[in-house]
């Protein structure tokens, strides 16, 4: 997280500062984004960026939180409050759904994601910290599933939630393979529920 001496910035230098860093990780991937660029752009010296920041991959995730917190807005909480009018298939398509509203609304946003997605070892370490949460938000859907009766009740919620975060992540092997993000992509998410829904089992 950021140092006290930046959150104690006005807010228009706080915002510069991340801009001045969209534009850096944007344009390209996180080991090849550099510092003095971020300052420069920014208006300040190079020495102040370590005033606020420890260092590069701290300033890169504080940004990949300020995008997880924006993403989460744009989940239909009405919908997940009033989840007893829906059932928890419609609840979880909806969770993707999101995803994809946000990159509409975020073009800015959507190649810091996609660059970060192609290095394994850097997206497992920034997205690892939010995996717990991920499994509890799953976990919680389940129950919920569990108890209307539309989710099979012989099912272990945590082991299930563990392996829909896990699919989550092979998701952007897809939607992301040609090097871009499609905004049909959402045919690749709806193959997945199916799946989800219906198992792989041939019915007779």
């Amino acid at each position: 997280m950021p140092k006290d001496t930046f959150f104690n910035l006005p807010e228009e230098k706080r915002e510069r500062i991340i801009d001045a860093a969209i534009d850096e990780f944007a344009a390209y991937p996180y080991h090849q984004a550099r510092v003095t660029v971020i300052a420069d752009q920014a208006g300040i010296a190079k020495g102040s960026f370590y005033q606020y920041f420890e260092d590069k991959k701290d300033l890169f995730k504080y940004l990949m939180e300020l995008m997880v917190e924006k993403k989460l807005s744009y989940i239909n909480h009405d919908m997940v409050e009033s989840r007893e009018k829906y059932g928890f298939f419609q609840l979880l398509r909806e969770v993707y759904l999101s995803g994809i509203r946000f990159a509409k609304d975020n073009p800015r946003l959507v190649p810091i994601g996609m660059k970060m997605a192609s290095d394994k070892e850097l997206y497992h370490e920034i997205y690892g910290e939010h995996l717990d949460k991920g499994v509890d938000f799953f976990k919680q859907l389940l129950e919920y599933g569990k108890g209307q009766g539309t989710v099979d009740p012989a099912i272990d919620p945590a082991l299930v939630a563990k392996m829909l975060m896990g699919m989550s992540y092979s998701l952007i092997d897809f939607i992301m393979e040609d090097g871009k993000l499609d905004f049909d992509d959402m045919k690749i998410i709806d193959q997945m529920l199916h799946f989800v829904e219906n198992g792989i089992k041939k019915r007779v």
